[in-house]
């Protein structure tokens, strides 16, 4: 093959491996969604407890974690002080605890579908609290787009046909505590020049968040399971939801790492609506028309939201890039000048 070929050889290669990314991504998201919900529904394998699922994630996490990082050396750990992780790093932890215990809990009370259509709230919480905490500046448009995604939510929750208040309060909690956790990453870390991937993050989180998490547990699941005595731990059923909910970091490393996270963003567009159609196929869940029609509308509002982020990154790019050459051209005029007063400062022979 000639150089044109190798070439196309190599740009076929690399949106194959692309595509390869994403589809491992969803199908690993779509796993640990289906599996957490399987072990925790009371019609299913009937074991509702989400903080101890929670913890039982956390600690695998933990350990594994640490052996990639101090063990094989696989990811290299990143400088960070006492004072920085206690300001820093376990207040996202706590964060993350509350996020993850709430949003497990609502298996409990919700459909798989209606808990990927409530959470198409996440950018309206991140874009409020942005604002709230100076983050982000207030334009009427982002929050004319905030208020259709909002409203298409509120009609999906209208057609539900199994609406739980508590399952509700316990999602929109969760996206609550989310969205406050991922603005404080920006905040508080990101803003100092920290940057933690999938792998560093739950070394250092995970083992805050399993601290933060136990206290809730010691008073509300492990009385319940130490006077349950029927219950043997399933080492195959924990032990795989576990692996699954690891692997999914590894492949967030990855998506991100090699593709970009609006690539992400958009996987995750195709990852709720193959979740829905398969709550409403497989699981049997009810959908309504009424759900789809608000989620469409919540859809649509989320499909802007990223085209918006997307130009205003390539603005940012271009306008970078502008600067750039306008300091490479002022550099190059000021070498000239220079040179040129050299020669006019030569004495003549």
């Amino acid at each position: 093959m000639g150089k044109g070929g190798t070439l196309s050889d190599s740009v076929i290669k690399k949106i194959v491996l692309s595509y390869s990314y994403v589809a491992i991504w969803i199908f690993l998201s779509f796993t640990v969604i289906v599996y957490n919900k399987y072990i925790l529904d009371k019609k299913m394998y009937n074991w509702p407890f989400p903080i101890s699922l929670t913890m039982i994630h956390m600690s695998f996490c933990s350990t594994l974690a640490f052996l990639l990082i101090k063990v094989f050396k696989f990811v290299e750990p990143v400088s960070m002080s006492r004072e920085t992780y206690l300001r820093s790093v376990v207040p996202i932890g706590a964060l993350y605890a509350l996020s993850l215990w709430l949003s497990n809990s609502a298996y409990i009370y919700l459909s798989v579908s209606f808990i990927q259509m409530l959470k198409a709230l996440m950018p309206v919480a991140v874009y409020s609290i942005g604002v709230l905490l100076k983050k982000e500046g207030f334009k009427s448009d982002i929050m004319a787009n905030m208020l259709s995604i909002s409203f298409g939510v509120a009609v999906a929750a209208y057609g539900e046909a199994k609406f739980d208040v508590w399952g509700v309060i316990l999602q929109l909690g969760a996206v609550a505590f989310e969205a406050t956790r991922l603005v404080l990453i920006q905040i508080l870390l990101t803003s100092k020049g920290i940057t933690l991937n999938p792998i560093t993050s739950l070394y250092y989180v995970a083992p805050c968040c399993l601290a933060f998490l136990f206290i809730p547990w010691i008073y509300v699941e492990f009385p319940v399971l130490r006077d349950t005595s029927s219950f043997h731990f399933d080492y195959a059923i924990f032990g795989t939801n576990s692996v699954c909910a690891f692997a999914l970091n590894l492949a967030v490393f990855l998506l991100v790492g090699k593709t970009s996270a609006l690539t992400m963003n958009v996987a995750g567009v195709v990852k709720d609506w193959l979740l829905i159609a398969f709550s409403w196929s497989v699981i049997k869940d009810t959908v309504t028309p009424i759900n789809l029609f608000g989620y469409g509308i919540a859809f649509l509002g989320v499909a802007y939201y990223n085209h918006a982020k997307l130009q205003a990154l390539k603005a940012n790019e271009a306008q970078k890039k502008v600067q750039q050459a306008d300091e490479e051209r002022g550099r190059l005029l000021e070498e000239r000048e220079g040179d040129g007063e050299g020669k006019k400062n030569e004495p003549e022979d």
